[in-house]
């Protein structure tokens, strides 16, 4: 296990060195820079004043020279400095990043659960009424827009019924302190987690129904019938068991996708993560800022992947670990 661990280390490192590269290039790539758009927030239009911004960013030096910057600073954890927002990168994402981790986590929880037993409990009943709600349900979430289901949770729980708070991380101006303060950032997380989650539900729900089938009908399965064992044994330790390794793969590589779903949460909600971060930065040109999240975020899924396979590895003994 350790030496499959170091492997898949050492080959996330060359990957995430290569993402790195790739996004400095398209960033670069893209029409304006920091130093137009300043100037057009302050209504400069001289030419000289765009040359001493670009010249106090470092836009002046030739590209392979600020990939050079840029990597040698990412490898030390240096991830550059806002001057949009006057202060390092580093400090700005480390600030908002506990926010957005608490909240695909509990996305991530939620979907999971919940899409688990909805799946079995669908399988268990296929063809029957109750088996219908749960396929249509899952598709109806699946195919509504996030942003449009976050809209209308806010409007409906927060508004009109009043139940939830619909905006931020706390209250502004409690000064809530200790369980009180933990309760008040819990019911803040209540719409942004359920409306982020409720997408990935659908797709848990449907892989697990889907999975739980396909299991059922296999020879060991059926021995295990005609062994004379309960059905609630067969479900549990025969058919779960085996049908939970896609869903496992499938929670793997969509542990990372939450983090892009989280940006549209984030803003309908106003919620102060990373997510959040990198749509301001995008619309300021805070190149830095928008490399840093990106840097982030891919190490974030690198690590899920990693994760997911240590776990495939421990939910089925007979995969075999490789070099």
């Amino acid at each position: 296990m350790a030496r499959f661990i170091l492997a898949r280390l050492v080959k996330a490192v060359f990957i995430l060195l290569a993402i790195l590269v790739l996004n400095f290039s398209l960033i670069h790539a893209a029409p304006g820079d920091p130093a137009s758009v300043m100037a057009g927030e302050a209504g400069a239009t001289d030419e000289q004043f765009l040359e001493d911004l670009r010249r106090r960013f470092g836009l002046d030096q030739p590209f392979h020279v600020q990939l050079w910057i840029y990597i040698k600073g990412a490898v030390q954890l240096d991830l550059g400095y806002s001057y949009r927002r006057g202060m390092p990168v580093a400090d700005l994402i480390w600030d908002r990043l506990p926010a957005t981790l608490l909240l695909t986590a509990t996305a991530f929880v939620i979907s999971i659960v919940f899409g688990v037993i909805a799946g079995v409990a669908a399988a268990a009943r296929q063809g029957r009424w109750s088996d219908s709600i749960i396929s249509a349900l899952a598709l109806l979430f699946y195919a509504t827009p996030l942003f449009w289901v976050a809209l209308m949770a806010a409007l409906l729980f927060s508004v009109v019924l009043g139940w939830l708070p619909g905006f931020g991380y706390e209250t502004v101006g409690a000064n809530y302190t200790g369980f009180a303060r933990a309760l008040d950032i819990g019911r803040h997380l209540v719409l942004p987690a359920t409306t982020l989650g409720l997408f990935f539900t659908a797709i848990y729900v449907r892989m697990t129904r889907a999975s739980m089938l396909e299991v059922s009908r296999l020879d060991f399965v059926k021995t295990a019938r005609a062994k004379g064992l309960s059905p609630g044994v067969i479900q549990r330790r025969h058919i779960l068991r085996n049908a939970l390794l896609p869903v496992i793969t499938l929670a793997g590589l969509q542990a990372g996708q939450i983090v892009g779903g989280a940006v549209l949460t984030e803003t309908v909600f106003a919620w102060p993560g990373i997510g959040r971060l990198m749509f301001e930065a995008i619309s300021q040109r805070d190149y830095n800022v928008l490399l840093g999240v990106f840097f982030v975020s891919a190490a974030m899924v690198l690590l899920f992947n990693l994760i997911t396979d240590i776990v495939y590895v421990i939910v089925d003994p007979r995969i075999r670990i490789t070099e």
